[in-house]
């Protein structure tokens, strides 16, 4: 972690921090809290639990606990690319778990991690509501139905090639 992530991160728990006050220092508030951070900045942060059971006055094990329970909530940042695979009945018969296991692979981070460079992460989900085109794979906002273990290859591809010809352009625009 650079100075910068360093600062970024002082700064999100400050923030935190300073939202707890709408929130009442009861048991109830805990998932609404959690909720709310998750919602803001798309995980739960260690030290945003730990200021979390400090408002609540409950060991941040229990925050951590309960936090842990849920499956909705996520312990890394989300990559600029998050991939959900789906792991419900249709897609599960059909394959869903393989194709889990070849994002994986290909990104080598296991399900619920992000890439190094920020670039991916991988969930599994219990449904995205696709049924019919299971196995069914989230990139981003972008459902990719048919799922098959040469596409996974493919995708992550296109989305490596698209972002290198934005850097090749955003270089020339500067050169130019």
């Amino acid at each position: 972690m650079d100075q910068n992530d360093n600062i970024d991160e002082t700064k999100m728990l400050r923030d935190i921090e300073g939202r707890l006050g709408v929130f009442g220092r009861e048991r109830g508030s805990l998932i609404p809290i959690l909720q709310m951070i998750q919602e803001k900045y798309q995980y739960l942060p260690k030290g945003a639990l730990e200021i979390v059971g400090r408002h609540l006055e409950i060991p941040s094990a229990e925050v951590f606990g309960v936090a842990t329970f849920y499956n909705q909530f996520r312990f890394h940042p989300p990559g600029r690319h998050p991939i959900k695979v789906c792991l419900g009945t249709a897609c599960h018969v059909r394959g869903g778990d393989i194709i889990l296991e070849n994002f994986e692979r290909k990104l080598e981070i296991k399900e619920g991690e992000t890439t190094p460079d920020q670039e991916f992460s991988i969930e599994k989900v219990a449904c995205i509501g696709c049924c019919a085109l299971a196995p069914v794979a989230l990139v981003g906002e972008t459902v990719h139905g048919g799922m098959a273990p040469s596409k996974v290859e493919g995708l992550v591809l296109r989305i490596e090639v698209e972002k290198e010809m934005r850097q090749r352009a955003g270089k020339k625009e500067q050169d130019g």
